[in-house]
This record gives structure tokens, C-alpha cells and sequence, in this order.
């Protein structure tokens, strides 16, 4: 289970990268958004028991009140928040890539387009 953690975290960051170093706006936002799904993850695993199984997530009551019997919550409060504060993120940077498309007539990062840079000596 932790291979197969590691390794998706590592694809979503390999990928998360890549399309951050592409010249077109949309696919700097798709890398922010795959940067932050492994972060998450990684956030998630984490925690010392978030891989656990058979954990109580809340207190009961003839179990000692330690970490060894329950699951962590701070992990997945912080993985919810990082959720929801990465969804106003991509959100607002739409609207930003709107409104730059709009007003420079191109998507790439540079503001200009690929045949007007092949143009330039």
C-alpha cells in the first residue's frame, strides 16, 4: 500500500511539474492543481496512522485514551482544508486566465503566441 502511495504521489508531482513548465496558461493551472492532489496525499500519509486499519476515529469508551487505538485526525482535517482552499485557488486563476485571454487575445504565459515568438530573431 505505501509503493503504491509513493508511486502516485510521485507521478502526480512528475506530472504537476511538467505542466507547470509549459508555456500555456491552462496547463500552469492543471499543474498547480496536480501539484496540490499530491500534496494532499502526501499531507494525508502522513499522519502516523493514516495508512492504519482498524482504528477507531473517535473516543470509546474501555479503550485507553492514546494514539496507538485511534486514527489521527489532524491529517485529514488539514488534507479537507488544503481541499478546499486549492478549489477557491484553481477557481479564482480561471477567472484570471479568462480575463487575460480576453485581454491579450492568447493563453500563453508570455503573452505572446508561438508563431509570433518563431517570428522574433
Amino acid at each position: 500500500m505505501e509503493l503504491i502511495l509513493a508511486l502516485a504521489i510521485g507521478v502526480l508531482t512528475g506530472s504537476g511539474v511538467w505542466l507547470l513548465l509549459r508555456p500555456r496558461t491552462f496547463q500552469i493551472i492543471m499543474g498547480l492543481s496536480l501539484l496540490s492532489y499530491a500534496v494532499n496525499l502526501f499531507i494525508f500519509s502522513m499522519g502516523r496512522l493514516g495508512l492504519a486499519i482498524d482504528k477507531e476515529p473517535v473516543l470509546q469508551p474501555g479503550l485507553p485514551k492514546d494514539l496507538a487505538h485511534y486514527a489521527d485526525p489532524m491529517p485529514q482535517a488539514l488534507t479537507l482544508t488544503a481541499i478546499v482552499i486549492g478549489f477557491a485557488m484553481t477557481a479564482l486563476f480561471l477567472v484570471v486566465l479568462l480575463a487575460s485571454r480576453g485581454m491579450a487575445g492568447t493563453d500563453h504565459v508570455d503573452g505572446t503566441s508561438s508563431k509570433d515568438s518563431q517570428e522574433m530573431p
